[in-house]
């Protein structure tokens, strides 16, 4: 048991223009020194970028489904157990992957070049919801290093 205090969780923030806490997470996750503006602009050019492609009449579906592919339900801590380091699989508690999803979908759309970050971020973003690309690579990653240490799951307390 940790025996920091324990964190006290603020209220979501909605973002201005669809009144979502995903969008405002994602524009979170986006802004770098404080330009939350530019940010904005960024999020915002993406999600209408990601609904020209598609025939959706809402313009979170894309977005909404690119977070629940990507969102994690296992990964690996490590534990000290007698001297020895295992890599224990644990659950993954919803707001952190949550957090670990838009972390995986802004950092491999920053790392596709020859475009512009909105235009990455909507090829990213379509291409999680379509159940592939980068993102969804490193989620199922994650779950075959939690599968294959399964055997040290009576670890976990």
């Amino acid at each position: 048991m940790s025996r920091r205090r324990r964190v006290i969780h603020k209220e979501e923030k909605l973002d201005s223009r669809y009144g979502s806490p995903v969008v405002a997470r994602m524009i979170a996750t986006i802004m770098k020194s404080g330009k939350k503006s530019l940010a904005e602009r960024i999020v915002y050019t993406a999600i209408e970028k990601t609904r020209q492609s598609s025939e959706t009449v809402d313009p979170l579906e894309v977005l909404n489904k690119a977070v629940d592919n990507v969102r994690p339900r296992l990964e690996v801590k490590s534990r000290r157990v007698g001297g020895a380091t295992y890599q224990v699989p644990m659950e993954v508690a919803p707001a952190r992957a949550l957090a670990l999803a838009m972390r995986w979908i802004v950092n491999y759309a920053k790392s596709r070049k020859a475009t512009g970050i909105a235009d990455a971020l909507a090829n990213e973003l379509r291409d999680a919801a379509n159940g592939q690309g980068n993102s969804i690579k490193k989620r199922d990653d994650t779950h075959k290093m939690a599968q294959a240490n399964r055997a040290f799951a009576h670890f976990r307390f």
